[in-house]
């Protein structure tokens, strides 16, 4: 049976890049609890208006509206990679109901670190790729390379917006890793260095903790 996966770490500790390689690879579900939102409030569901307002503080969404939405997507299911969720101990434990967990990648990076890398993301509103200005520009510039299309910068991904961001991680979810620690399936992963150094230490710690 496929392992069931977290990763954990600030905004902008890279976790959506380790993600999407980790599931390929593993041919995990791929779920992001960000990737989720997102969805309900463009579709402007009930749950995306009321997250909306949230998002907009740069402020964690509420819980229950986080589990529900997880739920409806992963129960009964194995072989998922939860890509930044849970991101507190109330959503560790509501998690631990839905789906058990089988290790924990912790990718650390600081403050100034986390900044500078999303105050430098653009995305495609036609298409939706993703680039970094400083570590995966467009080839033209801020265009996307797929459609040609004038990229963006995402409120959330503002200077301020982003230090609050970190703050509120650090308040509310920083204590996710004592507590997956204790339970003997953290694993830490120094983010601070190239994708693929960070990527490629995780497939290591990986390996080395499967059973």
């Amino acid at each position: 049976m496929k392992r069931n996966l977290v990763l954990l770490g600030p905004p902008g500790a890279g976790k959506g890049t380790v993600a999407q390689r980790l599931a390929s690879e593993r041919g995990l579900l791929h779920l992001s609890t960000g990737d989720v939102l997102r969805d309900e409030v463009a579709r402007a569901t009930a749950l995306g208006q009321r997250a909306k307002d949230y998002m907009d503080r740069g402020e964690l969404v509420p819980d229950e509206l986080i589990l529900s939405m997880v739920k409806e997507r992963v129960e009964g299911r194995s072989g998922i990679l939860f890509d930044g969720f849970p991101r507190t101990l109330a959503q560790a434990e509501g998690l631990e109901k839905i789906a058990p967990i089988d290790a924990v990648i912790f990718l650390e990076v600081d403050k100034d670190t986390v900044v500078s890398r999303l105050s430098a993301r653009r995305i495609c509103p036609q298409c939706g790729a993703v680039y970094n200005l400083v570590t995966q520009p467009p080839k033209e510039d801020e265009r996307c390379d797929q459609c040609g299309t004038k990229l963006i910068q995402r409120d959330d991904d503002k200077p301020e917006v982003i230090a609050r961001r970190f703050e509120v991680y650090m308040r509310q979810s920083a204590p996710l890793a004592r507590y997956y620690e204790k339970k003997g399936l953290l694993i830490r992963i120094d983010a601070g260095r190239s994708p693929e150094e960070v990527y490629a230490a995780a497939l290591r710690a990986l390996r080395d903790d499967r059973p």
